[in-house]
This record gives C-alpha cells, structure tokens and sequence, in this order.
C-alpha cells in the first residue's frame, strides 16, 4: 500500500505527560475534603447560630422590667407614664362625681395593670397586646383634658392628696409610737395583783413601818467604803429581778447598798416585798418621790413645763399627779446629787436590765477625770450624734460634731465628786430651758443626757453593757454571755407577754422570791 506524502498524513495524537495527570488529581482530592470540611463547618454552625439567637430571645424575654421602665421606646415605660396620668383624672373624676367617666378609667387602667403585671414577670409586651390599650388611654386623657381637667388642676389636686397622705403617715407614726409606750407602760393582771396584795401587808403589819424606820437610819445608806447602786421604778418585780441579779453575782453581797425611789402608789408595795425578802445581806432604802420636796417647779424647767402643760389640759388631778410622777421617775437620774449628798460614787441601774457579773468591779474604773462612764453606741451609724438631735438648728450644729459617738444610760458608773465640780444638773437644766419649744430634741431622756454630759464621759468595755434585747431577735450568744448587765431597752419587755421569747428565761431566772 502507497504511503501517503508527509504532509497529507493525519497528525499523531500527543499524550497528556503524567505530570498534568498527577497535578489535577491532587487539585480534586483537595477540592473534595475543601468541600467536606465545609459542609461539617456550616452543619456545626448552624445549631451554635441558633443556640445564639435562641440566648438572645431567651433574654429578651427575661429583660430586666425597670430598665424596660427607663426605656424611651417601651411599651411598658408608655404604658406606665399614661397609667399615671390617668390615675391623676380618676382622683379629680370623682371629685367632679363624673362616675362614669372614672368608671371607665378604672378599667382601662385595670387593663393596663394586668398587661404591666405580665412584664413584670418576664413577658416581652409586643405592639399588637399594647397598642390597644394605649389608644383607649390616650382617647379617654385627650377626653379628660377636653373636660378642662387641665394640668394646673391636677397638680393642686395631687398637692392636697400628697399633704393629706403626709399627715396620715405622721398620725400614724404618732400612733404607732404611743401604742408602743403604752405596750411598756402597761401594768399585767398579775403584777397589779402582787402590787394590791403587797399594800395591804404594808397596813396590816405594823412591823413593815418600823423595820423601814429602822433602815432609812442605818449608817450603810452613806458609808462611801460600800458600793451603791442606784434605781428609779415602779415596778416591784424588775427591780426585784435588778436587785437580785445583782446580789447573786456579788462576791460580796453585805457590802452592797441599793436606793430606790418609787411613785406614791408603789411605795408601801415595793417596801414590804424587800422587807419580806432576803437579799443575800445587802441593804435596800425605798423612798418615794414625793419626799423629794426640793424637785419642784421653782428648781427644776422638767417639773415647770410639766406644770404648764398640766394646767392646759383636762385631765383628772390624779391622772396628772401619776403622770408627772411616772416621767420624773425616768428624769431622775438626773439629780443624783441631790438625791443622795453624801455619796462620792454610784452605779445607776434601769430596771429593764439583768446583771450577770460581779458589778464591784465598776468601783475600780478609772475615769480619768470625767463624771460618767457608758458604753458607746455607734458601732451602727444611727447611734451617733446626728440621730438623736436636730442640727438645723445653730444652737445644736454650732456646738457638738454630728458622728460623735452617742452612749446608753441603763449601766451607768457615777463620780458624783466630778459631778458636783462640773456642776452637771445646772447644765442639764439649761438644756431642758433651750429645748422648751421641743427644737433640739423631741422626747426621751438620752438626747439632753447627750448634751449634759458632752466631753465628760469615759467610754467603758462593751461587755460591760449589752443592749438590745427589747428588740433585737439575733444578738449573738457569745456577746449575751459575756455581758455584766443586759439590757431589754426597747418596748418587748421581758415582763410582758409580747417579749422575745430567746431572752426572757434570762430575765425569769432571777425572779426566784415571792413573797409569802
């Protein structure tokens, strides 16, 4: 067969070099797993993705409701500010004794309420649930003002209600405060029948008369090597419990000496119940107030404003006569001196506390000069100085620093010596006479105490002095332990029913005579 020429020949078929072959293999097998792990990635970022968006309507929901409140585009924060205005003309609607029309906003803001209450609760208020509500708001305002309620009328309107809402809240502080004093003042069934019995020993057992004769002139009542103890009550069994506490922790009980002075009502009760009882030796000088004939009106601002005050009134001769003898008792610590001339040194006790160590010890505090020894108080910020006294007024603010330390009567050591250099019952009396019109303080013994003995206390140990258990549930046991005295400060006091129970076997277990 003829070949054909060169140039007529089919031209060969060129092969692809293996090179190419082995470049485009790996080309595809990386193209492939660039695929699969693609596809892993959005299979894995999809539910992550949705997890997020899952989060973020979960706390959507959950929105915190007050800064939904403070929202300028809320629904809720709308919903609220018209409820409010809308409140405003149903106090002035029913003023007006338009009743239909405040019958109307009482349910449309009932409404609002119930939608309010929801969000409150975690519920997002969308626009199809709100925006109902606040076109039927907005119509029944815009209806309102129509009405010439306009805004000058509500703001009187809710003026007067604030100021009567002010003097509701006032009375009832008022209120509360006297129930409160009247809850500690009040005498039990049962401590007025001891009282009663008590009297009528007194007058039917002649030998009560001269045994109490023969105690007012023992030379004990004013012998300085003793310790004294003074306390002021009208209620027999708190300082029976004050006194026998007292004696029972004594390491020496003959060589303490107790004055109390009483009202005239107690007086013949609370003698006898002492005469009746043994104290472990000690002495115990009960006098009545009314033999205090220097504590009048002439001496003392106390006594002349009560006078003063007494006069205004209407109460029975009686009634004021027990009144004024019940506050003087609170006031008398006051007049120690007075009381008791030839004493250097004392120890006065409240008749809400129980003492628990051996007292004698107070003897040998030193004073370093000062007249009064206490414990401080503001270990809590509203025990300072500012609490107790008003520093509006220049009188107050001028002379004393408002974070002093304020302090407790209750457990108190005197230096009656230092108390008669410094003058101290001059002092309080011209407090008493600046704070007449009740502008630096309102009521209580503490506030002039404050002032009286200002720059002349000496702070003692804490332990000394627990406060607290008058109104205190959680005071720690360790501290209660540890304490000399108690003190049931507060109106839960342990003679009452109402006292906290922690504390009133505390009080129960120095109550042991009774008389027979």
């Amino acid at each position: 067969m003829r070949r054909r020429a060169t140039e007529f020949r089919r031209p060969s078929r060129r092969r692809i070099p293996g090179w190419i072959w082995l470049l485009l293999l790996i080309s595809v097998t990386a193209g492939m797993v660039l695929f699969f792990f693609q596809h892993r990635q959005d299979q894995v970022a999809t539910p992550v993705q949705e997890n997020i968006l899952d989060a973020e309507e979960e706390m959507r929901a959950t929105l915190n409701f007050t800064q939904e409140l403070l929202s300028s585009n809320s629904f809720a924060r709308q919903l609220a500010e018209q409820m409010t205005l809308a409140k405003a003309y149903l106090v002035i609607a029913k003023e007006h004794d338009n009743l239909q029309f405040a019958w109307e906003l009482s349910s449309r803001i009932r409404n609002c309420q119930l939608l309010l209450a929801q969000a409150a609760a975690g519920k997002v208020i969308t626009q199809k649930e709100a925006g109902p509500i606040i076109t039927q708001l907005a119509q029944l305002i815009y209806k309102a003002q129509d009405s010439h309620y306009d805004i000058s009328t509500i703001i009187d309107t809710l003026r007067s209600h604030v100021l009567a809402l002010e003097e509701r809240a006032n009375s009832a502080i008022v209120q509360s405060a006297e129930f409160g004093r009247l809850a500690t003042e009040v005498v039990s069934k049962s401590l007025h029948c001891v009282s009663i019995k008590l009297t009528e020993e007194w007058f039917r057992n002649p030998a009560h008369q001269r045994l109490s004769e023969e105690v007012r002139n023992s030379p004990r009542l004013v012998d300085n090597n003793l310790y004294h103890f003074c306390i002021f009550s009208d209620n027999v069994l708190a300082t029976s419990v004050v006194i026998n506490s007292t004696v029972s922790n004594a390491d020496h009980p003959q060589q303490l000496v107790f004055h109390v002075v009483t009202d005239e009502v107690n007086y013949w009760a609370m003698t006898t119940w002492f005469l009746g009882n043994d104290f472990g030796g000690c002495t115990i000088e009960v006098r009545s107030i009314e033999e205090l004939s220097w504590l009048n009106a002439s001496y003392s601002p106390l006594v002349k404003q009560m006078v003063q005050d007494g006069s205004k009134g209407s109460i029975g001769e009686m009634k004021y006569k027990n009144m004024i003898f019940g506050l003087l008792l609170k006031h008398l610590h006051f007049y120690i001196p007075q009381i008791q001339p030839l004493l250097e040194k004392v120890v006065f006790l409240d008749d809400d506390v129980v003492v628990q160590k051996d007292l004698t010890a107070l003897y040998s505090v030193e004073l370093h000069g000062n007249v009064i020894g206490a414990v401080e108080t503001c270990l809590e910020a509203f025990h300072r100085f500012y609490k107790y006294l008003n520093f509006s007024n220049p009188i107050i603010g001028s002379k004393f620093d408002p974070q002093t330390c304020g302090w407790a009567f209750g457990m108190n050591i005197i230096d009656l010596i230092a108390w008669r250099k410094s003058n101290i019952t001059a002092k309080y009396h011209y407090w008493l006479e600046q704070n007449a019109d009740k502008t630096l303080w309102k009521a209580g013994t503490l506030p002039p105490g404050l002032l009286t003995f200002y720059g002349l206390m000496e702070p003692l140990d804490r332990r000394w002095h627990v406060l607290g258990l008058g109104y205190d549930s959680d005071i720690d046991d360790r501290l209660i332990e540890s304490a000399a005295v108690l003190h049931y400060n507060g109106n839960l006091k342990p003679w009452l029913k109402l006292a906290i129970r922690r504390y009133k076997h505390l009080w129960e277990r120095s109550l042991t005579f009774l008389y027979s």
